[in-house]
């Protein structure tokens, strides 16, 4: 097995999600993880601390392109209009493989407790980097968090119908996550 080669967090990623959709999480090791991906244990634990955190791999990544999106949108935008921002820089840095993982991703986590809790973890600290840089905008500390809130819903549902949709269909995750926050954007104003 070669030790370092790229994509190698990618395959790792794709080969636990695999295993995890053919035999379920708790029955699939590290070492099945790294024999599929085709390098050594050793070289997972390079990567990730555990099996769980394969599932948050690039949500620094995620993080800082939200919050960029948020800071450098024009200084008159809604806090909303500064989450879609965050939206659209995040959405234009997923691929294919991306859209192609996120079905069985999303078979896995239904499938494991332990992988939805880190799901929701890794929700929570989208939330907070997007409630930080529209705080840093000078946005009040609860529309701040619920601005925040509704882009990681918006992303959840964006990604999920972009995931799921045609494959003849060749639009980014953006119009999809944008289109989700518009639709949540309405339905917050039918809650009063």
């Amino acid at each position: 097995m070669a030790r370092w080669q790229p994509e190698t967090t990618q395959r790792l990623v794709v080969a636990a999600v695999d295993l995890f959709t053919e035999q379920g999480y708790d029955a699939t090791t590290v070492a099945q993880i790294a024999d599929r991906a085709g390098v050594t244990k050793s070289t997972f634990f390079r990567h990730f601390a555990d099996k769980r955190e394969l599932l948050v791999a690039g949500q620094e990544t995620l993080s800082r392109l939200l919050a960029e999106g948020i800071t450098e949108a024009p200084a008159n935008a809604t806090p909303l209009d500064a989450v879609a921002a965050g939206l659209e820089r995040a959405s234009a840095t997923m691929g294919p493989a991306n859209r192609e993982l996120g079905p069985r991703l999303k078979a896995a986590v239904a499938a494991s407790t332990e992988l939805q809790e880190r799901d929701a973890l890794k929700n929570v600290g989208l939330a907070a980097a997007m409630t930080a840089a529209l705080a840093a905008r000078g946005v009040p500390d609860p529309v701040a968090h619920l601005a925040a809130e509704l882009g990681v819903l918006a992303f959840k549902r964006g990604y999920a119908q972009w995931s799921e949709a045609d494959r003849d269909d060749e639009e980014g995750l953006a119009p999809h996550a944008l289109a989700a926050l518009r639709e949540l954007r309405t339905a917050t104003a039918s809650l009063e």
